[in-house]
């Protein structure tokens, strides 16, 4: 288990208790030493894991499986391992060719946590904490709250924030509210009295824009793999509206599937709300696409994701179960490449 390349990353896939399992059940974890991640690797030398330094897997075994969260560092650039993390590669958003490029040219493979799935449903995400967290940041954007930069916390100290601007809650709107994302959008919104939309497929296959923005806040949990009409465009600024935060929960910024076409880049930590319309008449429209929210939640995302991910790895030498989806994936998605 890699080091994270991005400081503001503080996940682990693995935490200390999954990774004894994995020990006692026979597996070898070697983790790398991390300041940022929100365990402390004392508690995994006392589960039995093997210690290294921070961006040695470079020198692991050829068919040593690395597993991080986030994006890699830019070296080596070609990539002889099979890596598994959320690579953000098959829907040809800015870099992904690069990315794939790196696996064919060193003859690697790539399991992106993404693809992972059972007949054609993920299996294992942080998607209920982003969506908790992308609410709940797109709250205090709207009550003037939002202060920069963000920094990790807790559920119950994050909940204490949202509660300080939510005496007067307004009328938000939860898109893809089923999944994931969309019932931890709901629940950080339910908890503080919004009044609540909740739309899915149907609602989005004939849009009601005009309903759309009549609502305070929108939080976009959907997962796009085909165009489809845009939720919010760079025309709807000067349109009446009441919409004045969006939560881009599902943050496709970069691709041709971006279901926000207003907003086409990420925003940050340090910089987390970007400004629109600064001008118009209905007043500026302020758009969240933050592309790690969890880690905002890190303790909390972690535990749930590696409880549903350490199972799963029963099944990863064979590339049977969701590995098998992941491996077609990646199969398709580089051969054009090769």
């Amino acid at each position: 288990m890699r080091h994270e390349s991005r400081p503001t990353e503080r996940r682990a896939p693995i935490t200390p208790d999954d990774a004894r399992t994995l020990v006692e059940h026979g597996g070898t974890l070697t983790v790398e030493r991390s300041e940022q991640r929100v365990f402390d690797i004392r508690e995994y030398e006392q589960a039995g894991c093997r210690v290294a330094d921070a961006g040695s897997w470079t020198d692991a075994p050829a068919n040593a499986y690395v597993v991080g969260i986030k994006e890699l560092a830019q070296d080596p650039a070609e990539l002889r391992h099979t890596h598994i993390y959320f690579a953000h590669a098959y829907k040809k958003q800015d870099g992904s060719a690069e990315v794939l490029q790196r696996f064919v040219d060193g003859g690697g493979e790539l399991i992106d946590i993404e693809y992972l799935a059972v007949n054609r449903r993920r299996v294992v995400a942080f998607g209920y904490w982003a969506g908790y967290v992308g609410a709940s940041l797109a709250v205090l954007a709207h009550g003037g709250q939002l202060s920069a930069p963000l920094v990790p916390t807790t559920r119950m100290d994050l909940d204490d924030s949202v509660a300080r601007v939510s005496s007067a809650p307004g009328s938000a709107l939860v898109i893809g509210a089923r999944g994931r994302s969309g019932r931890g959008a709901v629940d950080a919104l339910a908890r503080k009295g919004w009044e609540l939309t909740r739309w899915g497929i149907e609602q989005t296959r004939n849009l009601d824009r005009a309903t759309l923005l009549g609502h305070d806040l929108l939080v976009n949990c959907v997962v796009s793999y085909g165009r489809q009409d845009p939720f919010v465009t760079v025309e709807d600024i000067d349109t009446e509206r009441t919409l004045r935060v969006i939560g881009d929960v599902t943050c496709d910024v970069t691709s041709d599937t971006n279901l926000i076409p207003l907003n086409a880049a990420t925003t940050t930590w340090s910089d987390p709300m970007r400004r629109f319309g600064e001008e118009a008449a209905a007043g500026p429209l302020d758009v969240i696409a933050i592309d790690n929210l969890p880690s905002l939640l890190p303790r909390e995302a972690s535990v749930s994701f590696s409880a549903d991910f350490t199972p799963l790895l029963v099944d990863l030498i064979g590339r049977t179960g969701a590995f098998a989806a992941a491996r077609e994936a990646f199969v398709q998605a580089t051969a054009p490449l090769r």
